[in-house]
C-alpha cells in the first residue's frame, strides 16, 4: 500500500526541508490510568520536549541482571555470527544485536513489563507491539559514536511507518555519564521533521545500521533544532529509563573513556500504525529490524519482585 499524499518525504532530492509536525505527540485513548502511567506534570514534560527520563523505575540489582543477559547474548551473537549481530565498522567488535525480544526470555518479559507498557501505551494511545529491540554497546575506549537522526525518519522512508505513533523506551544496563557517550537529545526537536538529502542505496540497512550517511540532518536544519531547543544528555544510572519520541533528534559521540556503557532498546508501535510498502521502491529491511510479520500486541505482565 502506497500512500497517496505524504507529508513526511525525505531523501527525494538534494535540498533539506524543515516541516512541521502533523501527528499528536501523546495520543488520547483507553491507557491513560494505567498503573504506572505518566502523571498529567510529567506527560506535559514529555509534550514539549519529545522525551522523558526516569531514574530508578528499575532497581540496580535488575539492571545488573539484565547486563548480564545482555553480555551474554553478544558474547553469543559475535561467536555465532548472528544475522541480528551488527559489527563496528572496522568489523571486528559487536556493536548491536537485534531483536533481543525474541532471542531472550528475560527481554521478552521485560518488555512486557508494566512499568514499561503503561507508559508506552499511555503515550501511544493504544495496544502496542515491538517495532525493534536491540541491545547497544559502547565499550571503554572503543565504542564509536551514532551520529544524529530521527528514528521516524528512517522507519518512514525505509520501512513504511506511515505517522509519528511509535516511543522508544531505553533501560539503562551500565551508569551512563558525562564521559562514556550517553545519548544526546534535541529538547522540542519532535515537533519538526527534517526532510535529508540523498537517495537511499539499496540495502542501506547494512551499512546504516554501523555508520549512518543518508537520513542524517543538514547542519542547517540541525543548527535550527538546537538553537531553538538546546542540548541535553540523558545521564543517568543504571536502571534508569528513558522514554522518547520516534521524531525526537537525538545522537551520541564516541566512548574514549575507561568506562563501558551498555543501553536496552525497545520501540513501541501503535497497532494501529503498522508498517506499509518503504518509500522509493526500496525492499522492506528484515524482520529483526523491523517488524512486519510479528506484530502481536504485548499482553501486559506485573514487574517482578527484585
Amino acid at each position: 500500500m502506497v500512500l497517496v499524499s505524504d507529508i513526511y518525504q525525505s531523501r527525494t532530492d538534494n535540498e533539506a526541508a524543515i516541516i512541521l509536525r502533523q501527528d499528536p505527540v501523546v495520543y488520547p485513548g483507553p491507557y491513560a490510568q494505567g498503573e504506572f502511567a505518566l502523571s498529567e506534570h510529567q506527560l506535559r514534560g514529555y509534550r514539549k520536549n519529545g522525551f522523558i527520563q526516569l531514574r530508578g523505575l528499575l532497581s540496580e540489582t535488575e539492571a545488573s541482571g539484565l547486563l548480564h543477559e545482555a553480555n551474554k547474548l553478544v558474547e553469543a551473537s559475535g561467536r555465532e555470527r548472528r544475522p541480528e549481530a551488527v559489527y563496528e565498522p572496522d568489523g571486528r567488535d559487536v556493536r548491536s544485536v537485534f531483536r533481543v525480544h525474541r532471542i531472550n526470555r528475560v527481554f521478552d518479559r521485560l518488555v512486557r513489563d508494566g512499568r514499561l507498557l503503561d507508559v508506552a501505551r499511555q503515550i501511544l494511545g493504544s495496544d502496542v507491539y515491538v517495532h525493534q529491540s536491540r541491545v547497544n554497546l559502547k565499550p571503554g575506549y572503543a565504542g564509536k559514536e551514532f551520529y544524529w537522526h530521527s528514528d521516524f525518519e528512517t522507519w518512514h522512508v525505509e520501512d513504511g511507518m506511515p505517522r509519528m505513533r511509535a516511543v522508544s523506551c531505553v533501560v539503562l544496563l551500565t551508569e551512563n555519564n558525562e564521559f562514556n557517550g550517553p545519548l544526546m537529545l534535541v529538547p522540542g526537536s519532535h515537533m519538526h521533521y527534517i526532510s535529508c538529502i540523498g537517495r537511499t542505496p539499496v540495502d542501506h540497512y547494512k551499512k546504516s545500521l554501523r555508520r549512518q550517511e543518508y537520513g542524517v540532518p543538514d547542519p542547517t536544519s540541525l543548527d535550527f533544532l538546537v538553537d531553538r531547543g538546546g542540548l541535553q544528555s540523558a545521564k543517568g544510572p543504571a536502571g534508569s529509563v528513558l522514554f522518547f519520541d520516534c521524531n525526537a533528534m537525538h545522537g551520541s559521540s564516541s566512548n574514549i573513556s575507561p568506562f563501558p556503557r551498555a543501553n536496552l532498546f525497545c520501540v513501541y508501535n501503535s497497532v494501529e500504525n503498522h508498517l506499509r510498502d518503504p518509500q522509493a521502491g526500496l525492499r522492506p529491511r528484515p524482520e529483526f529490524v523491523a517488524a512486519r510479520d510479528d506484530v502481536a500486541l504485548l499482553e501486559r505482565v506485573e514487574p517482578r519482585q527484585s
